[in-house]
C-alpha cells in the first residue's frame, strides 16, 4: 500500500470512563443496602424511566455519599469531558463553553436495581450529560454474552453485510466503574439470566451558560456542583 494512504475515523463520540475510589464505592454500596432495606423512605423514580426494572429510587444530596459523589466525581468528570471535546474546536466555534462561561448543575441521581429478565430499551436522557456508576454485578454478567451489558448505539443500525460495524459499543459493568456521556447518546441495558441483582446509580447533569459577570456582581463565579435554585420534584431541589 502507498505510504501516503491512511484510513480516517469520522464523527467520533466521546465516552468518559473513571474508576471510583474504593472507600466512596463502599459508602455508596452501604447506602444502596440502606435504601433497599426500606424502599419507601426514598421517592420512586420509575415513572420517568423507559425500562422495566425491579426498583428505582431517587437519591438526593442529603445523603452524604451522594453529595460527595456529585461534587468530587460527577461534576469534575463532566468538566473533563467538556474540556477534552470543546478545546479541540477553534476558539470561534466553542460557543459559551469556555472556562468560566457556564456552570454545571446536578439534576438528579437515582438507584437502579435490575433482576433477571429486567431490561432498559434504547433511550436518551434530558439535560446535557448523563452517566452511570456500577455498584454491584452478579458473577454471571462476565462478558461471555451480552447479558446485563450497557450498550451505546450509533446513528445507524449495526449491519455487518454492508460494513456498518462501528454502530454499537458494549460495556461490561464492573463495580466502581463510572461512565459519563452526552445526554443525547442513545443507550440500552440488556437483560440477564440467573440469580442476583445488578445495582447502578444513574444521573443527569445540565451545563448552563452564564452571562458575563458585571463588576458589581457579588455572585460566585465558576462551576458549582449542587444547586438550590432549580426546582425539580424529587430531585436536587
Amino acid at each position: 500500500m502507498d505510504a501516503t494512504t491512511e484510513v480516517l475515523s469520522l464523527f467520533p463520540r466521546f465516552l468518559l470512563k473513571q474508576r471510583l475510589d474504593e472507600r466512596l464505592l463502599s459508602d455508596l454500596q452501604h447506602l444502596a443496602l440502606q435504601v433497599l432495606s426500606d424502599p419507601g423512605s426514598t421517592p420512586d423514580a420509575s415513572r420517568k424511566l423507559a425500562g422495566q426494572l425491579a426498583l428505582q429510587r431517587q437519591l438526593g444530596p442529603h445523603f452524604p455519599p451522594i453529595a460527595l459523589l456529585c461534587a468530587e466525581v460527577i461534576v469534575p468528570a463532566c468538566e473533563h469531558w467538556i474540556r477534552h471535546v470543546i478545546d479541540q474546536q477553534p476558539p470561534q466555534g466553542r460557543g459559551p463553553w469556555g472556562p468560566g462561561g457556564y456552570r454545571l448543575q446536578m439534576i438528579d441521581v437515582w438507584l437502579n436495581v435490575q433482576r433477571a429478565g429486567d431490561y432498559n430499551p434504547i433511550h436518551t436522557h434530558g439535560g446535557s450529560f448523563s452517566g452511570v456508576l456500577f455498584l454491584q454485578v452478579p458473577p454471571q454478567i462476565n462478558g461471555e454474552s451480552f447479558d446485563g451489558q450497557l450498550c451505546f448505539h450509533g446513528p445507524e443500525e449495526w449491519h455487518i453485510q454492508s460494513f456498518r460495524t462501528g454502530m454499537v459499543h458494549y460495556v461490561l459493568p464492573l463495580p466502581g466503574d463510572l461512565y459519563v456521556f452526552p445526554a443525547w447518546q442513545p443507550h440500552s441495558v440488556a437483560p440477564f439470566r440467573g440469580e442476583g441483582e445488578r445495582w447502578s446509580l444513574a444521573f443527569n447533569v445540565v451545563a448552563v451558560p452564564q452571562p458575563p459577570a458585571s463588576p458589581a456582581s457579588s455572585s460566585p463565579s465558576g462551576n458549582v456542583s449542587l444547586s438550590s435554585r432549580r426546582p425539580r420534584p424529587g430531585g436536587f431541589s
